[in-house]
């Protein structure tokens, strides 16, 4: 009854003490309490019941009762972090005890073992413990034995046979009253879908197996470290690391297990590196392995070193990028023999090597299926010293990886493989492991349905993509170097839309989001105490439908265009151009396409760009406020802002009359924010900014609805929306159709989203927020609520152009490798031809002209970028987005 029932059980052992029994069954009573107190956390008060229940064991004179119990305590003492005396008590229980007995004894040592790392001994017990149980038809021991053999199994790589334990122990508890162990059998599937590669499925039935535990009243803490797993393989760290910690926090509330503890810290340790925070990552690691190390667990302590190293590795070496095994960083400087000074200013010495030399022979031993990585970290640390024949070794090593296991392992392995090229000088090698890395990973892509996860997973060929750019730039090549950066940017646009499920669940927490935020900001108008409450309710239903658009699983192919060939992309620009600016080791590289050919230029430090973004951004947010704007002060903004983003390729831009084509910029994900109508090369003239290349293509081959309208949309207290969207309607109603408003409650995100489906041209004049921590929550703001990209990503047809005249509604968020969320790329997506938006902040009284010219160049059968252009008079918040 302890795992099925816990309360119960509780109750009834407790009765049994009450009842005065002999030394057998009141035994028995304190062995379940024992087990309740270890499972709920406190293994303190667990192992006071223990020992009194072997005592109480003694008296009985039943060998296989004190075996029972010593095993139970065994594993209380392990998981306390008291590693010999627990084994010890489980090789006593072993000897005592006989027949069915002991194989549960067996049973119990093997899952030891197997927290212990020692998976070889583990499988030992278990060869003989499960055909015992179930050749004496103990159903419910015989499934958990094949369930814990599924796990050791698992940590040995074997994730079919894992998954056939998994399964037949599932069916064997689905005959018993066991609902703890069907539940966890439910979390098992869970983590071989992960193993798998199958993130969607891994998420879904792992969130099943969370509502299972709560309904029984049974905190499980290796949850959360699946979980931790899953997201983490996902690409969602910095989630990772919140649930880690929050997980160390509960555990440490309970006074639990010294053993979860241990394995949570290794997951935030891991979490945190992925994240970009070295320090948190060391202190983490730094903890996990010295418990390791306490609890006898060598396997578990190899994992929190294979950390540590990765991350002494990342804070001395820079630029920092992820690897497909979650880790370490490019470096590929040379060095001295016995030391070399890492491009982050860190030095990486021979001891370093040595290091991860022998993690990678002791993790081999082991059995550990993440012994590629630590062969990975060895071959950078002797790239960086200059060491080739060790480099080539340990990079042959974890090559390996490239032909077994999930694809973002397999990835790893033509990432260590595209090293070993490049090194070599073999770049016909060097791009073909490139290619084959960069396939895996965008077929692992393929599974999710969720747009950010999507972008989230480019992260992983980040590393292959630059090695491929490194060579081209070295080579001279500009239409390659295009080609390359094209074929990893702004993907998860490529890729055919998922609509989030349509179901009433999913719909009502929508609902119930923008109520909560319409409540929210009328109790922070008031000076609420409600506010903390509402902004609570607010956290958890976000929470709820992101956890559901996660699970949503991808269409499983991408769309027919694979991107722009250098010849059909030059045939689109004609004499116009086209510039792609490119971020290859920290420098700033502009493309620039157009008249049949592809030139490069460098620009200049990538970091300085950064700067000179926040600084204009920093000043047009101030002067969007003031009556009047300066115009030296623009000029000046401008003339440094075009200098850091375009150099010397903003005087070969021409002009109108000599290109007769489009003026597009492609800027990688971190320059999107630029204001670039700013730019004096731009300022005049009919431009459109793209998240790729090939998204550009595409927006420009949409064509408009046959059937659909115009809608203006006026959302709540806005200042001089009324007039803006009057005075546009206006203008239609000279024409054929008159436009179709909503306003003064009839812009409800229901009616608004039915309204803009599939129409020709929409204009959304709402207060709009972008949430740069969460970017698919970015919002604008209606009658009843925030209509969110989580609302807009509903849509069965995106309108053909869309105008958004709020503040910061062109805004994205740099994700993945070089990908962007947020509202704009999110309809771009869904097949929006144009948008025209903004990236600073409105001057509401100053865009109503500015808008209404926009509407009449459009209703003249101007392009989004020609009508803006000849509206925009001394305006620079706005720019157009896309083709239309």
């Amino acid at each position: 009854m302890v795992f099925a029932r816990p309360r119960q059980a509780m109750t009834a052992a407790t009765a049994m003490l009450a009842d005065g029994r002999g030394p057998y069954e009141t035994s028995i009573a304190h062995q379940a309490i024992g087990i309740l107190r270890r499972e709920f956390g406190d293994l303190d008060a667990a192992i006071r019941e223990l020992r009194q229940a072997v005592r109480l064991a003694r008296r009985s004179g039943s060998p296989d009762r004190e075996a029972d119990v010593l095993a139970t305590l065994g594993i209380a003492l392990l998981q306390h972090g008291r590693t010999r005396p627990g084994l010890s008590a489980l090789d006593t229980a072993a000897a005592l005890a006989g027949g069915t007995t002991r194989a549960r004894v067996l049973f119990r040592r093997a899952g030891a073992r197997w927290i212990l790392g020692r998976h070889g001994e583990a499988l030992d017990d278990l060869e003989i413990a499960a055909p015992a149980l179930l050749g004496a038809g103990d159903t419910v021991w015989a499934a958990r034995a094949l369930t814990l053999r599924g796990h050791v199994r698992l940590a040995r790589g074997s994730v079919a046979l894992a998954d056939e334990d998994f399964r037949v122990a599932q069916r064997m508890f689905a005959t018993t009253s066991q609902e703890h162990d069907s539940v966890v059998a439910i979390q098992n599937r869970g983590v071989v879908a992960f193993r798998a590669g199958d993130l969607p499925a891994a998420l879904d039935l792992l969130d099943e197996a969370d509502r299972g535990f709560q309904a029984l009243g049974t905190p499980m803490f290796d949850l959360a470290a699946d979980r931790c797993a899953v997201l983490l393989a996902a690409g969602l760290a910095r989630d990772a690391l919140e649930q880690a910690d929050g997980a160390l926090g509960h555990l440490a509330r309970l006074r639990g297990q010294a053993t979860m503890r241990a394995e949570l810290l290794l997951i935030a340790a891991r979490a945190a590196l992925l994240a970009g925070d070295p320090g948190t990552a060391r202190a983490r690691a730094g903890e996990a392995r010295a418990l390791f190390a306490g609890q006898r667990r060598a396997w578990w302590a190899a994992h929190a070193q294979l950390i540590l190293i990765q991350t002494a590795l990342t804070e001395a070496t820079a630029p920092i990028g992820r690897t497909a095994g979650g880790g370490a960083v490019s470096g590929s400087s040379a060095g001295q023999s016995d030391g070399g000074m890492g491009s982050g200013g860190g030095v990486v010495s021979a001891r370093s090597l040595g290091e991860a030399g022998r993690l990678a022979a002791r993790l081999a031993t082991l059995g550990s299926p993440e012994v590629w990585q630590a062969h990975l970290l060895a071959g950078r640390t002797a790239l960086v010293l200059g060491r080739a024949r060790e480099a080539d070794h340990h990079l042959a090593e974890a090559a390996r990886a490239r032909h077994r296991g999930p694809a973002t392992a397999r990835a790893g392995g033509w990432l260590a493989e595209a090293l070993r090229a490049a090194a070599a000088g073999r770049p016909r090698r060097l791009l073909y492991a490139c290619r084959a890395g960069l396939a895996l990973i965008e077929e692992h892509r393929l599974a999710f349905g969720s747009s950010e996860l999507r972008a989230l997973a480019t992260a992983h060929g980040a590393e292959l993509v630059t090695l491929a750019q490194r060579h081209w730039l070295r080579a001279g090549r500009p239409r390659h170097l295009l080609a390359w950066t094209e074929r990893w940017r702004a993907t998860s646009l490529e890729v055919p839309p998922v609509r989030p499920p349509d179901d009433h669940w999913l719909l009502a927490q929508l609902a119930a989001l923008r109520e909560t935020d319409h409540l929210l900001g009328r109790a922070r108008s008031e000076g609420s105490s409600s506010a903390a409450t509402l902004e609570r309710d607010r956290d958890r239903l976000e929470a709820r439908v992101r956890a559901a658009t996660l699970r949503v699983r991808g269409a499983g192919a991408r769309d027919d265009d694979p991107g722009p060939g250098g010849r059909r992309l030059l045939a689109a620009i004609g004499g116009g151009r086209l510039v792609e600016l490119v971020v290859v080791d920290g420098v700033l590289y502009a493309l620039l396409c157009g008249d049949g050919r592809v030139r490069r230029f460098t620009v200049g430090p990538a970091a300085a760009a950064v700067t000179e973004i926040e600084f204009a951004r920093s000043r047009l947010r101030r002067l969007a406020y003031q009556d009047r704007t300066a115009p030296q002060e623009l000029a000046r903004l401008g003339a440094r802002l075009e200098r850091a983003l375009l150099g010397p390729v903003a005087t070969r831009l021409g002009n109108e009359r000599q290109s007769g084509g489009p003026l597009v910029v492609v800027p990688p994900s971190t320059l999107h924010g630029a204001p670039w109508g700013l730019l004096p090369a731009l300022r005049r003239r009919a431009f459109s900014v793209a998240p790729s290349a090939a998204a550009w293509l595409r927006a420009r081959t949409a064509v408009p609805p046959a059937d659909g309208g115009v809608v203006l949309v006026r959302g709540p207290g806005v200042a001089n929306a009324d007039g803006e969207v009057r005075s546009i309607a206006e203008l239609y109603a000279e024409a054929a159709g008159p436009a179709t408003v909503l306003a003064d409650g009839s812009a409800t995100a229901q009616g608004v989203l039915a309204a803009i489906d599939g129409c020709r041209l929409a204009h959304l004049a709402a207060h709009g927020t972008f949430r740069a921590d969460s970017p698919l929550f970015s919002s604008l703001l209606l009658d009843d609520g925030p209509l969110t990209v989580y609302d807009l990503e509903r849509l069965r047809r995106a309108p053909y152009r869309l105008v958004l005249s709020s503040c910061d509604s062109g805004q994205v968020a740099a994700v993945g490798a070089d990908e962007v969320l947020g509202p704009a790329t999110a309809l771009l997506r869904l097949g929006t031809a144009g948008i025209v938006a903004s990236v600073v902040p409105v001057n509401d009284e100053a865009a109503v002209p500015v808008m209404v010219a926009l509407h009449d160049g459009l209703r003249r059968g101007l392009s989004l970028a020609e009508a803006l252009c000849a509206a925009r008079g001394d305006d620079v918040s706005f720019i157009a987005i896309g083709a239309g």
